[in-house]
């Protein structure tokens, strides 16, 4: 609390002045005193500001203070019957308006000014209370991925899961485009060339990664059988799966369109053995509109989400690596297979391809 006062007491009051034997002399205090302020109230806003109030009274003195710490007030001229004083109103932190006043005295009257300051905006990105942004892509600038933060992957047919797709690095042999920045947005392209099908798979910040944080991406799923779109994670210091831990935020089956799932591998639970930790929801439109998926991710628990509704969560039940490989760096993956066990357990409808993923942005948030 700041208080700033210069208060003199009224050594007697007109009839106490009789008792205690005043003169002809003395000059008493007025019965009472007035005080008038110029403005009485102030309204800041979000980002706070400086003011100046006037104050005339009729006492010999005035003071003033508040008793929120976020107001600072400062006098001049307190001994006289007309002077200042200063409000400081800092920037609002929160997004939610506050109030306060400040309380002028002089004598034994009291009056206030009242000072109400506007919430800060709400932050254009969705990161919870506490959280800062510390990278993002947007994908509204170039026509290809930026090569300090983005990798391809360059695997051919089968490499994983059985899938049908050779990965290459942004474009065929034939010179077409399997990734490109293109109306705000990256898009990641499976097509078939030469009787063979392409696609791409990008890892961001693969040597450092992040470990913890908000992380969101705004994502357009492709149509079609056979296709089989991710948002997912992988450890930096990755040795073996799944005791090194996987973290899929997203995926989708074309198979079994607009239903996405999260799931997290460890060596105490992997699909292998039916052990796996996962979540399946209906997204409507998921295939073929944008929609958000993310990931809230701390010491003690994983928490995804689809369009901000919870998909799963999963807590660290502190029984150690196996259960819970997720105290390491991880980079974010998106990539676009197709077939493979899960997307072509139904098989693949060829007539789909060419299909696009497309990611609007992809944005990282930690604790301050």
């Amino acid at each position: 609390m700041k208080r700033f006062m210069l208060n003199t007491l009224l050594i007697c009051l007109a009839a106490v002045l009789t008792g205690c034997g005043g003169s002809d002399n003395d000059d008493p205090q007025p019965a009472s005193v007035t005080i008038t302020l110029s403005p009485e109230s102030i309204t800041a806003p979000a980002d706070g500001g400086t003011y100046t109030v006037s104050v005339t009274t009729t006492g010999k003195e005035w003071g003033a203070y508040s008793e929120q710490d976020f107001i600072t007030v400062t006098t001049k001229n307190t001994v006289t019957q007309s002077g200042t004083l200063t409000v400081m109103v800092p920037a609002n932190p929160t997004t939610s308006a506050r109030t306060g006043t400040v309380t002028v005295m002089s004598g034994a009257a009291r009056k206030s000014i009242s000072i109400t300051q506007a919430a800060a905006e709400k932050s254009p990105y969705n990161a919870p209370e506490g959280y800062q942004l510390v990278w993002q892509d947007e994908f509204d600038s170039g026509s290809e991925l930026n090569q300090n933060d983005w990798t391809h992957e360059v695997k051919g047919k089968g490499w994983v899961n059985n899938e049908l797709q050779e990965y290459v690095n942004h474009k065929t042999p034939g010179g077409a485009l399997v990734t490109e920045i293109k109306n705000g947005a990256l898009r990641i392209t499976a097509l078939k060339e030469n009787g063979k099908v392409y696609s791409g798979r990008v890892y961001a910040k693969v040597k450092e990664g992040w470990t913890y944080g908000y992380i969101e991406a705004s994502i357009k799923l492709p149509k079609g059988k056979g296709t089989w779109p991710a948002f997912w994670m992988m450890p930096v210091n990755f040795k073996s799966w799944p005791a090194d831990g996987e973290i899929d935020i997203m995926e989708e089956v074309g198979y079994h369109p607009d239903y996405v799932s999260s799931s997290l591998h460890a060596n105490a639970h992997v699909h292998s053995n039916n052990t796996q930790v996962t979540h399946e929801m209906k997204c409507a439109g998921a295939e073929g509109e944008f929609h958000t998926y993310a990931i809230l991710w701390t010491a003690k628990n994983i928490t995804t989400y689809v369009d901000g509704k919870v998909q799963l969560s999963y807590d660290n039940r502190g029984l150690g690596r196996d259960d819970w490989p997720y105290d390491d760096p991880f980079y974010v993956i998106f990539n676009l297979a197709w077939g493979g066990d899960w997307g072509g357990s139904q098989g693949v409808d060829e007539s789909a391809l060419p299909c696009t993923m497309e990611v609007d942005y992809i944005r990282v948030f930690q604790k301050k």
